[in-house]
């Protein structure tokens, strides 16, 4: 029987915390216009800390339900969508204006802020997806492959997920 790695995900001021249980699905910053107008929405609150990295991306570690669960302040946390019919959802610990993840739905899987995680030791960023939004002038980093689109390695990685989370693995 192996033993699953839980790294610890909290707010700036300590009052909301997360586990992530395991491996993430993916580990990957995303420049999609979306990615990129939630982020600025989150920043735009009162002392919010940033949740884009210098060149515009949304660095997330990418969770299956099953394995993200809030273990403190659960009642501190306020979503936000940039349209009303909008499939996203971002997730802010309103006690210090933190922004911790987002939620595609009906997905079954947490993008959670590369930034939150307490842990010191985080997997290597994996792709850098929708390259095409990008509005940086600067190089785009090398440290992984970057996509102008979401690629099918992103989506076999989503639905491998689905599969094991339906198999109870």
């Amino acid at each position: 029987m192996s033993i699953l790695l839980v790294r610890t995900v909290a707010c700036k001021c300590g009052k909301v915390k997360f586990e992530a249980v395991g491996d993430p699905i993916l580990t990957a910053v995303c420049y999609c216009d979306d990615c990129q107008a939630g982020g600025k929405q989150l920043e735009h609150e009162a002392n919010a800390a940033p949740v884009l990295d210098e060149d515009g991306g949304s660095s997330y570690l990418t969770y299956r339900d099953d394995r993200f669960t809030c273990v403190e302040g659960e009642s501190l946390l306020l979503g936000y969508k940039l349209k009303a019919k909008a499939p996203t959802k971002r997730f802010v610990a309103t006690c210090c204006n933190t922004g911790m993840y987002l939620k595609f739905a009906p997905g079954h899987w947490v993008s959670v802020f590369r930034e939150n995680f307490t842990d010191s030791d985080l997997p290597a960023i994996e792709m850098r997806t929708q390259t095409r939004y990008r509005q940086a002038v600067s190089p785009l980093p090398d440290d992984a492959p970057h996509y102008k689109r979401y690629p099918m390695k992103l989506f076999s990685r989503l639905i491998g997920a689905r599969i094991a989370m339906m198999l109870g693995r």
